[in-house]
């Protein structure tokens, strides 16, 4: 059984034997625009429950737009150049691009020129969003859950925000996409610890796919809702990394269809659990570190029995990564148990604890195994995680403890499907 898994930028290819139970579980795919330049103007000029976005921004407004991060496929250069278009009524020196970080790292020149293109880096300026430094930040209150509220002061003094990003089922926020470009895109680190603290973090309902009642999307979209003169524009996205969809506008009406739309196809439903579960982190970019990789586990772990054992693909070329406080967390446990009562402590409050609380509870249901070109041995288990070299000889010793009945799933897509067991 030939499978194709999403792994960096070329794949990986797997020959199961036939004789085992093998399930392939992947979204239902569904063509790309043929002209996603025009499929992204058509959007901006009949967008929902809002204005066209050449109207809603006028001559003399200061114009924010905000971009994702090097760790997400974000199509920028299908979707700014339009946007730009609709703005042409507005000079250059009133219009500044937003790379909303989050609590990742900043972007190098290079990547932003991949990401962006050489004509919009020399054309435009642009803020890389930086949690951590307070003086380019300024206070909004206190959400309903008590969290104070810091976001980027040069976002917040422009007249007009325009949120770019795309929309896929996210592990903990429901979906992304949305107000999250905000935050925790735009967000003081301050703001991002309070909304993924170990509460929120831990709700049944802060998971993939659910939004309503989620304690983590709620607050997103609450910060979100506190800025005025807002306007999204998301995209939907194939295997092929293509845009499928365009959803613009008023933000939580455009998040809301482009999240009923991926619903469709990334919720993707099984008869049963099963006993080993190989994954992926979806390939390039998203797969650039062992951070990000827990998305992948998460997934997996949706549909992987107690006991039962998940195998994740996952490049890494960004290695652990060396920023951020994920590595040193897995570094000062001894276990994943370990590793959950440190973060659940009373008064633990780290950057990254949430993606950390999130691998030991995977790990203390299934024991994890990754298989990635970039992480030593010694690195995965410093992370607490087994190495992985071969699928085959891995999956057929654990046959040999699972017995030759047990039953392996596959998500070739990793987290771009989302599998969840049928009632």
């Amino acid at each position: 059984m030939q499978i194709k898994l999403a792994y960096g930028k070329t794949g990986l290819d797997v020959n199961l034997p036939e004789s085992w139970d093998v399930t392939i579980v992947e979204p239902r795919y569904i063509n790309g625009q043929i002209n996603p330049l025009e499929a992204v103007t058509q959007s901006l000029l009949t967008p929902i429950n809002a204005e066209p976005l050449a109207k809603f921004v006028h001559p003399g407004d200061r114009v924010g737009i905000i971009f994702s991060d090097i760790s997400r496929p974000t199509p920028h250069k299908c979707i700014l150049p339009p946007i730009l278009q609709q703005l042409n009524h507005i000079p250059a020196r009133d219009i500044t691009l937003f790379n909303a970080c989050g609590t990742h790292r900043a972007n190098t020149q290079q990547e932003l020129r991949r990401m962006l293109g050489d004509k919009l880096v020399d054309h435009y300026r642009i803020i890389q969003n930086d949690s951590k430094d307070e003086s380019t930040l300024v206070y909004f209150g206190k959400t309903s859950w008590g969290h104070e509220c810091w976001l980027n002061e040069a976002l917040i003094k422009c007249n007009k925000k325009i949120l770019t990003g795309f929309i896929e089922p996210h592990f903990f926020a429901g979906f992304s996409g949305g107000g999250k470009a905000i935050m925790p895109g735009m967000a003081g680190l301050r703001t991002i610890l309070g909304n993924h603290d170990v509460d929120h973090i831990g709700h049944p309902k802060a998971t993939w796919g659910i939004t309503q009642g989620n304690p983590v999307w709620e607050e997103v979209n609450e910060v979100a809702q506190m800025v005025d003169n807002t306007f999204l524009v998301n995209v939907t996205l194939n295997r092929d990394k293509q845009i499928t969809r365009v959803f613009s506008g008023e933000v939580k009406s455009a998040h809301r269809a482009g999240c009923d739309f991926v619903k469709q196809s990334a919720m993707v439903p099984v008869p049963h659990k099963y006993d080993i579960v190989l994954t992926t982190n979806s390939g390039y970019p998203l797969d650039l570190n062992l951070y990000q990789a827990v998305k992948g586990m998460s997934a997996a772990a949706q549909i992987t029995r107690d006991g039962g054992t998940i195998i994740i693909a996952a490049e890494c070329w960004d290695g652990i990564p060396e920023h951020g406080l994920y590595g040193t967390l897995l570094q000062h446990a001894t276990s994943p148990q370990d590793l959950l009562n440190n973060i659940t402590t009373p008064g633990f409050l780290r950057q990254d604890q949430w993606q950390a609380q999130i691998q030991a509870l995977i790990q203390l249901k299934a024991q994890v195994l990754v298989y990635s070109d970039n992480l030593s041995d010694d690195q995965m288990r410093m992370a607490l995680l087994t190495p992985c070299h071969n699928f085959v000889d891995t999956i057929g010793d654990l046959l040999e403890q699972y017995g030759d009945q047990a039953r392996i799933c596959v998500l070739p897509q990793g987290p771009q499907t989302i599998p969840y067991v049928k009632e």
